[in-house]
């Protein structure tokens, strides 16, 4: 086998990050053995032709050259950019198979990885909303935009110059130049060409890695799922009032449901949709969301659940694994905005959050005054060295119930120590990377726990990422 050698393969599983699962058989001193090929976007029951792009000691992995026959599982994919913009990447995979495929990659991973087999892994609670389930777009500008291949093909003149859209996968700096998605809803269709239109026709300069100059940076949409409230954030690299206030004038009169408009001055070279301050051209420059009986305020760098509908699904699940009534000590580890920890208050006697983020602390903060909360704590610490020095600096109570919603790449080691020694008797561990949890969860249940069950539950149809929720409980000697 060498690179860019072409195989006929039938995929036969699925595997994590979205790749199909073909084997080839090989011989080696003189004896016949499977090697697995993992095919990007391949889906079982597909049979393709399969170029070798990567080769290691175990496995290879390849690209599909052509679809001979395609898994019943396979449909239509609903946007035209599809395959080419990296938003989705399973759109033309029915979504009761990935829903199906994600269950059985966390099962998987727990399994293989992890080592985990008397445990209860629960139905996956699939989305509600497999279409417009988005209330946060970050859309990029880019000096030129990416055609596509049916656009290089073309003999058409095309416009290369000018692009407001999203990303290539694995090319920070190309745009696809996009005037539909169906992630986030048909109003933020609208903003999108309404702006892209605005600054198009002015001619205006947008920031390049390559001089670290020009004006327009990213177009932040957030929208409201539970009221009519959407902002607009521009991110630029400097002011221009004038003509942002222009803007905004344009804007609440081609989309009249637009509430707010802020302008985030972003003054760094690094390609982020934050600023180093904003000014408010229109509005409050916040709108408001909620996650069951909790009322949000969601600023322009807050964090925010971005499906706020199936979130509710989601913290329900942490709830009941939690178990409380009423009379528990919940500490709340990467609290962000307080999201968890109010939802778990109804059910808890107090709730300790805790967070490394300053910025999401005082978004806690006015979300418990939003809700007329009082027995949730929100406390600044170090989840990546230790959080026990504020646990005794302020001397909190210990403990019965701890929720963790680390991000991705999981809990420093030293978090894992913290929570061994308060010795909580339940452990709800919500991650959105199965296989980072694991890792942890190993760890734990080294240091006197038990995995007891745990829930996959889809906040991201047509991506290949899954929430888990996982309930440990302390080994009693």
């Amino acid at each position: 086998m060498k690179k860019n050698d072409r195989y006929e393969l039938t995929i036969q599983s699925y595997a994590f990050e979205g790749k199909g699962v073909a084997r080839i058989p090989i011989e080696k001193n003189g004896e016949v053995k499977d090697f697995v090929v993992f095919v990007h976007h391949g889906y079982p029951g597909d049979t393709v032709i399969a170029e070798i792009k990567k080769i290691k000691k175990s496995y290879a992995e390849a690209k599909i050259v052509e679809v001979i026959t395609p898994s019943s599982e396979r449909t239509t994919a609903r946007c035209s950019f599809f395959g080419t913009c990296g938003g989705c990447k399973q759109q033309d995979l029915q979504y009761e198979a990935q829903a199906r495929y994600k269950h059985a990659q966390v099962k998987d991973i727990f399994e293989r990885l992890g080592g985990f087999t008397e445990f209860n892994l629960e139905e996956i609670i699939p989305a509600e909303q497999i279409f417009f389930y988005r209330n946060k777009m970050e859309f990029s500008f880019a000096e030129q935009r990416w055609l596509t291949l049916e656009e290089i093909a073309s003999s058409e003149e095309i416009d290369r110059d000018f692009a407001l859209g999203l990303h290539i996968p694995n090319l920070f700096d190309k745009v696809l130049d996009l005037n539909e998605c169906f992630l986030q809803s048909e109003t933020s269709n609208k903003i999108l060409n309404v702006t892209r239109q605005f600054f198009k026709e002015r001619g205006e300069t947008i920031y390049t890695t390559k001089t670290h100059t020009g004006f327009l940076r990213n177009l932040v949409i957030k929208e409201s799922k539970h009221f009519p409230e959407i902002m607009v954030n521009l991110v630029t690299s400097e002011e221009k009032n004038e003509l942002v206030d222009e803007y905004t004038h344009q804007l609440k009169k081609e989309v009249p449901e637009v509430t707010t408009v802020v302008n985030n001055i972003n003054l760094k070279k690094a390609l982020v949709a934050l600023g180093d301050y904003e000014k408010v051209f229109y509005g409050n420059g916040i709108i408001h969301d909620a996650i069951g009986d909790y009322k949000f305020r969601v600023s322009a760098n807050s964090f925010f659940q971005t499906n706020t509908l199936q979130a509710v699904h989601l913290y329900q699940t942490a709830l009941e694994y939690a178990g409380l009534t009423g009379n528990e000590i919940v500490y709340d580890l990467y609290c962000g905005a307080g999201t968890i920890s109010l939802f778990v208050s109804k059910m808890a006697k107090e709730v300790y959050g805790f967070e490394v983020v300053a910025s999401a602390i005082a978004d806690a903060e006015v979300n418990k005054t939003l809700n007329q909360n009082k027995n949730t704590h929100y406390f600044l610490a170090d989840l990546y060295n230790s959080f026990l020095p504020v646990v005794e600096e302020k001397n909190l109570p210990r403990p019965e119930v701890i929720i963790a919603d680390p991000p991705r790449n999981g809990m420093h080691k030293n978090t894992i120590d913290d929570i061994l020694k308060l010795a909580p008797e339940k452990i709800v561990y919500v991650s959105c990377n199965p296989t980072t949890q694991v890792r942890d969860i190993k760890l734990l249940c080294e240091g006197g726990y038990k995995l007891i069950k745990a829930k996959p539950v889809d906040m991201f149809p047509h991506t290949y990422h899954i929430e888990n929720v996982a309930l440990l409980e302390k080994i009693r000697k």
